[in-house]
């Protein structure tokens, strides 16, 4: 993709099942979970590079003990620098004899991130201001466990404005801020609720009131709480979050726009943005992973029982389109062959704007996210020539044509070929520099191989998307200079008309080039001697297979 989306971010839940002597004793690791959490957001790193955040909540803390932690970074290299920071920290107290690494009970009193439940977010900055206040976890904490809060989630609320003014109307006081302040602020009001209606009524039944917190843990309906406050979202979601008693919710979106996916074992309830993630860390096969259903709340008491409500009633299943085309990791199951799919249909008309004429073509791909999709056309490709080779044999056998100068033509000359020209650094990203600098770094951002396309060669390449067409410009005069006569461009998705707000949020729609200009406008723009899309048709059977 030549141009950046927004708003998309990845999480990622570690609820162990058992306690930590167990994987001290089974794994000799009693830092398992903690360990489980950095791979599980590693793996999900295409997600968000700009900033990080991780939670803990451990169970039965002794009163008076701390027992939620959390720690946001939004440096360079957040992700490693925290979980290594973190490790040092540890490793530094055994040295000093404050802890034991292999002893859990001393662990987890002394070490923040020894805990049952784990928590992280990865996440992109998407605004002008961005620092470790972004990023997510947001914790409330109070003296009650029960009413303490931590919130984190992969979603965009197209109605904050309409949320902030309910909780002014109620009587709050809320300080405008991210959605996430919102959301928080929504779940903290059904949950102090419920927390005093059942304060209240133990209190007048004359519990003792060293009994009173148990019991309110016990009685706590997370499923109905959370439920009662997503009831006026309006966006696209996947939201979770730890109460302070150890209770964890984790709730999507009812059109299923933002993904969702979860893996139970006898070890561990654990939730990430991506199938593939859960599959790799836990070594799971693909059935063990299950997509939160869209529309429901799911939590885990603090106990471990698990319990499912539905919020909002079934509607269309609408995933985000990007989310398929570009922002999920490739190497999911699905996504792989929905993505070849993509390059696949674009076969024919490929042939079309080359003529046909495979013995002077090059087929190429802009890194690196049109990668899969770039061997799906090149099945496509080849298929297409067997295709054709096989009717003009046939055609020449029934004519007495056949020779081995024919077959030499058909078969040996005029294959797709197809070569590495583009090269992305992936350490460098365009994205996080301003419009000025964005278009600096370009050549900077990709290399050419040279001496692979010959002055008579016409480059045919292969892009998932063009958003704003401020890069791709810059993208193909390098492809030009790789030595092609001709460079034809193909975007394996529809051209982008509007912003979306429920999934990838992109830009405004005065910043969408195809919004105002038609596709031949575009390639003049760009300078590619032919330009075209899938169309929405071939991108929603692609997405059926």
């Amino acid at each position: 993709m030549s141009d950046h989306l927004n708003h998309e971010c990845g999480i990622a839940v570690v609820r162990l099942r058992k306690p930590l002597e167990y994987f001290q004793d089974r794994y000799g690791d009693s830092l398992w979970g903690f360990r489980k959490l950095f791979l599980l957001m590693e793996k999900q790193h295409n997600r968000g590079h700009d900033g990080v955040g991780i939670g803990c909540a451990k169970l039965n803390m002794p009163k008076g003990q701390p027992y939620i932690f959390r720690r946001r970074d939004a440096a360079k290299d957040s992700l490693a620098s925290l979980f290594r920071s973190e490790l040092k920290r540890v490793n530094k107290m055994a040295r000093k004899g404050i802890v034991k690494l292999d002893d859990p009970v001393l662990l987890k009193r002394k070490f923040d991130y020894a805990g049952e439940i784990l928590m992280g977010h990865l996440r992109y900055g998407t605004s002008g201001e961005f620092n470790s206040g972004s990023c997510h976890p947001y914790l409330r904490r109070s003296n009650w466990p029960t009413r303490t809060l931590m919130v984190m989630g992969n979603f965009n609320m197209t109605n904050s404005c309409q949320l902030n003014q309910q909780l002014i109307e109620r009587g709050q006081h809320p300080v405008f801020g991210t959605d996430t302040q919102t959301v928080q602020e929504e779940i903290g009001f059904h949950l102090d609720e419920a927390h005093t209606d059942i304060y209240r009524r133990m209190r007048d039944e004359g519990v003792p009131g060293q009994e009173i917190p148990d019991r309110i843990s016990e009685e706590l309906d997370v499923v109905k709480v959370v439920g009662e406050s997503a009831e006026a979202w309006d966006g696209g979601y996947a939201i979770c979050g730890v109460i302070g008693n150890g209770d964890v919710f984790v709730l999507r979106d009812p059109h299923g726009i933002r993904p969702c996916h979860r893996l139970i074992t006898d070890e561990v309830i654990a939730y990430a943005s991506e199938r593939v993630p859960l599959m790799t860390v836990f070594e799971a096969s693909q059935d063990e992973v299950e997509e939160l259903e869209p529309g429901v709340v799911a939590s885990i008491k603090s106990d471990g029982t698990m319990h499912e409500g539905r919020f909002a009633p079934k509607v269309d299943y609408r995933p985000c389109s990007f989310e398929r085309i570009y922002f999920s990791r490739g190497n999911d199951p699905g996504i792989y062959q929905e993505r070849k799919a993509m390059g696949s249909a674009l076969t024919q008309q490929i042939v079309e704007s080359i003529d046909g004429n495979f013995d002077k073509a090059v087929f190429a791909f802009v890194p690196n996210t049109a990668e899969t999709a770039y061997y799906g056309l090149m099945e496509g490709l080849r298929q297409y020539r067997r295709e054709e080779v096989r009717s003009n044999i046939l055609e020449a056998s029934k004519k007495g044509e056949l020779s081995e100068e024919l077959l030499d033509k058909l078969i040996m000359r005029n294959w797709p070929r197809g070569e590495k020209v583009a090269h992305k650094d992936v350490k460098m990203r365009t994205f996080i520099s301003q419009e000025k600098g964005r278009a600096q770094l370009v050549s900077h951002v990709y290399d050419i191989t040279y001496g692979i396309v010959g002055e008579d060669d016409v480059l045919v390449v292969l892009d998932d998307s063009i958003v704003r067409a401020t890069t791709t410009p810059r993208v193909v005069a390098m492809l030009r200079r790789a030595g092609a006569t001709e460079v034809h461009m193909r975007i394996t998705s529809p051209p982008i008309t509007h912003p979306c707000f429920y999934g990838v949020d992109m830009a405004s729609r005065a910043e969408l080039i195809a919004a105002h200009q038609s596709v031949e406008e575009i390639r003049q723009h760009i300078d590619a001697d032919t330009l075209g899309y899938l169309s929405v048709e071939g991108t929603m059977e692609a997405t059926r297979q």
